[in-house]
């Protein structure tokens, strides 16, 4: 069963509130998506018959196992193209769409290859300096 990026949208904004909050209102998810609430209702139903989730009406929604698994995955994914574009010092106004739009694109053996790449130059501070003069050679 694949998911779709509006899917895993849903997901990660559920796990994230379920983290903050120990709860996910589907007004509160139509808010933070931008969307009626009758699309949220409609997408935990989507997301109970595919077993990521169950859904009572009037009492909400939570993530089973396999849910929390693929929502966990989203928002670790999310949280290292984030830590990616800041080591990197990429000056977007854009992060949070930008991130957005590449985190449902990308599989786990790329966000381990972006992540370990991550914690290198933080490892190695000397290497990352000198990758930046590089970019700023190629820059001129």
């Amino acid at each position: 069963m694949a998911t779709t990026p509006n899917m895993e949208d849903y997901l990660e904004i559920i796990y994230l509130m379920f983290e903050e909050k120990g709860y996910a209102r589907a007004t509160d998810i139509a808010e933070h998506l931008d969307v009626l609430p009758s699309s949220v209702t409609k997408m935990m139903k989507r997301l109970d018959r595919q077993g990521l989730g169950v859904y009572e009406k009037y009492r909400g929604f939570v993530l089973t196992s396999k849910g929390k698994k693929i929502a966990k995955d989203i928002v670790d994914k999310h949280q290292t193209l984030e830590d990616f574009f800041r080591v990197f010092e990429i000056d977007s106004e854009n992060i949070y769409e930008e991130v957005e739009g590449i985190e449902h694109h990308i599989g786990k053996e790329t966000t381990f290859c972006i992540s370990s790449l991550i914690r290198f130059f933080e490892d190695h501070p000397e290497i990352k300096k000198q990758y930046f003069k590089y970019r700023e050679d190629l820059d001129d």
